[in-house]
């Protein structure tokens, strides 16, 4: 089973809503978002040289995000503020990207995802990892339950 691993380095932005903004246009409400799908996306295509995956898949990730000057400098905190966005959004970020860079055919062929974020640890920088696989057999990793 072949798995793509791409690295992005880079500061992580949560894909946000859009705002109309007048004669039909539409902007994202998160400042750098965009930037941060264009480099995931970048690195999509420089990291896989297949083409884009076209069945069910699999999608793991890790995204790094900066440690704020106000957290503890000797205890190790989770990113649950709002300042670091929403798990979810950070998801549809990556998996937006991953179709711009080829890696995917279609953000819909995704049907089983894990990952989270986190803050950087001491000598690590801001961005992701990103494990995309396809996802095997249908039922390959659920319990069949028999109802009598």
């Amino acid at each position: 089973m072949t798995v793509i691993r791409i690295e992005v380095v880079g500061e992580p932005k949560p894909k946000g809503s859009l705002k109309h903004i007048g004669r039909g246009r539409m902007a994202e409400q998160v400042a750098g978002s965009k930037t941060w799908r264009q480099c995931v996306a970048w690195a999509g295509r420089q990291q896989h040289h297949g083409a884009a995956l076209n069945e069910p898949a699999e999608v793991s990730f890790d995204i790094r995000v900066p440690v704020p000057k106000s957290a503890p400098k000797r205890l190790i905190t989770w990113p649950a503020t709002r300042s670091s966005g929403d798990v979810d959004k950070h998801l549809r970020n990556l998996l937006d990207a991953l179709v711009d860079g080829g890696v995917l055919v279609d953000d819909s062929r995704v049907v089983r995802v894990s990952g989270g974020k986190r803050h950087c640890l001491p000598g690590e920088q801001p961005g992701a990892t990103i494990w995309v696989r396809p996802a095997g057999p249908a039922g390959s990793s659920c319990t069949a339950v028999s109802r009598g």
